[in-house]
């Protein structure tokens, strides 16, 4: 409601208070022409006794107290995950119940982000709706198939100008990674990771699945095959079929890459070591929607308990 309806609903009381005095001077009969209660009336008049003119102008009907309301500190906390991480009301409903023992719906976190504004996320971090859907597969056990790519570090600042490459690799079913830092692209750093990734996961890797880029050629192809570890190459032109890695790729970038802007490191292994902390958190601590929120770590263990005879 505007400024010019409140004062027009104001002027409106203000005639019906003169029309008792100055033309029927009778309330009761005033309240039947207007169609309103003598209860109504009176509290009209007291306002407009006390206050003037001012006192009769709509007031809120919100409560001053409401025992049902989101506390300022959990509202703090929303506010933080949105515009820091540009989580939606799902992924912040979950990180509220894992790490602060609140429970708020993620339709009430969502009615919190309209309140303020926070609902529309920028334009780089929303949702691109596509001609054709892709049904989201899952192998069923770890292991079975690993994701390998690599993600290209641009320099965090314009006074660096060296290239970091981080080669990352997904397991299909639980979402658990490994992550390295090489301050070169070529075969002889993808069979670094290779050796690395066999010696990181804690299940055997049966069949690893990379793109067709120049870094897992031959060379790489045929040390897997004498690691006894199968390697396809996905279709060209089709990223989505490696699409865990490329969507854990994005998570990196809003979640741990712009934590990071202004930071220069222009070391490898300290880069390593800002991403073995990272990689921690990612696979033991941070809740995965499409885990149902679960961690990588918890899905693992999930599917390597024993199942019961029935």
């Amino acid at each position: 409601m505007n400024e010019r309806e409140l004062d027009r609903n104001a002027a409106r009381r203000l005639a019906i208070i003169r029309h008792a005095r100055e033309v029927t001077g009778n309330v009761a009969q005033t309240c039947r022409y207007y169609g309103i209660s003598r209860q109504v009336f009176y509290i009209w008049y007291r306002r407009y006794e006390a206050e003037g003119l001012a006192g009769l102008r709509d007031r809120s009907t919100r409560p001053l107290h409401c025992p049902h309301e989101t506390s300022s500190e959990v509202v703090g906390k929303i506010i933080y995950l949105r515009t820091n991480y540009h989580f939606g009301p799902e992924k912040i409903s979950m990180y509220l119940k894992r790490y602060h023992d609140v429970e708020v719906s993620k339709s009430g976190v969502w009615r919190i982000l309209k309140r303020l504004d926070l609902n529309r996320l920028p334009t780089s971090q929303r949702y691109k709706r596509h001609d054709r859907k892709w049904k989201r597969y899952e192998k069923p056990m770890p292991g079975h198939a690993v994701q390998v790519d690599v993600k290209f570090i641009a320099p965090l600042t314009t006074a660096s100008r060296k290239k970091y490459y981080q080669f990352t690799a997904i397991d299909d079913c639980t979402r658990l990674r490994v992550l390295r830092i090489y301050d070169r692209l070529n075969q002889k750093t993808a069979i670094q990771f290779a050796d690395f990734l066999l010696d990181k996961f804690p299940f055997r890797v049966e069949t690893i699945q990379t793109d067709n880029g120049s870094e897992f050629q031959s060379a790489f192809h045929w040390h897997l095959l004498d690691r006894g570890v199968r390697h396809i190459y996905i279709k060209p032109a089709t990223p989505r079929l490696n699409g865990k890695v490329e969507r854990s790729h994005r998570i990196d970038g809003e979640e741990f890459y712009r934590q990071l802007k202004g930071v220069v490191i222009d070391d490898a292994e300290l880069f390593n070591d800002k991403l073995a902390e990272w990689q921690d958190f990612y696979n033991y601590h941070r809740p995965h929607g499409a885990l149902g929120g679960q961690t990588p770590y918890e899905r693992l263990r999930q599917k390597a308990a024993p199942t019961t005879p029935a």
